[in-house]
């Protein structure tokens, strides 16, 4: 299946419209533009397509509790649907809780953490900016957005990379924001160690994973 390409405002006016709570769902597909007042959920909370506006909202069954879960969650990490089921089988060979796992493999890949490096504004960013070779684990140079990085890896930058614009521009960024504890940023090289493999505490992704392990366990 290809790579979604469509307006990313929907992704999120979608969830949003599905949620039981009522809450506005943002999955930050585009980065700070998603904190603006003219944001689409902000704008509009109902689901897109036509006759939406003032639809009474349907019961929605334990199965599309979970199916809207596994699908937020997929969006939010910009990962396709066969590879992320893959991970799920990845992580339910491990020992321990599943769901836990699953999560912190997909916070693992080497384009999340970018984003939570706060070296690109969006996972969209950071998946083009890995894939045209901007990155290198322990001097090496990572093209692949899915590279899992481990604990003790250090992520750098090529030195022409960094006097690109979007590099400058995100660096100011960066120096504003605090990384997660679980990476180690080191502002003067502009490079980040990962100190430790992330607990489900230092992993802020609005998700309720166990509905995504009961989804693949039916």
């Amino acid at each position: 299946m290809s790579r979604y390409i469509g307006p990313v405002c929907r992704l999120c006016r979608r969830e949003t419209a599905s949620s039981k709570t009522g809450e506005k769902i943002k999955l930050f597909l585009k980065g700070d533009r998603c904190l603006s007042k003219k944001c689409a959920v902000e704008r509009r909370g109902t689901a897109p397509g036509q006759k939406t506006q003032g639809k009474q909202r349907q019961k929605v069954s334990e199965y599309g509790r979970q199916l809207r879960e596994k699908q937020k969650m997929r969006r939010y990490y910009g990962v396709h649907e066969t590879q992320f089921e893959n991970y799920f089988r990845e992580a339910a060979r491990v020992p321990g809780q599943t769901g836990r796992t699953f999560l912190q493999l997909l916070e693992r890949r080497l384009d999340n953490v970018v984003y939570r490096l706060n070296l690109a504004n969006s996972r969209a960013q950071a998946r083009q900016l890995v894939t045209h070779r901007h990155f290198r684990v322990n001097g090496k140079l990572v093209n692949i957005p899915s590279f899992i990085v481990k604990a003790g890896d250090v992520i750098t930058i090529g030195e022409r990379s960094k006097k690109s614009p979007v590099f400058e521009a995100n660096f100011e960024v960066a120096k504003n924001r605090r990384a997660p504890e679980w990476l180690e940023y080191n502002d003067a090289e502009n490079s980040a160690k990962v100190v430790q493999l992330p607990s489900r505490e230092q992993i802020d992704t609005p998700v309720d994973e166990q509905l995504i392990v009961e989804y693949y366990s039916r």
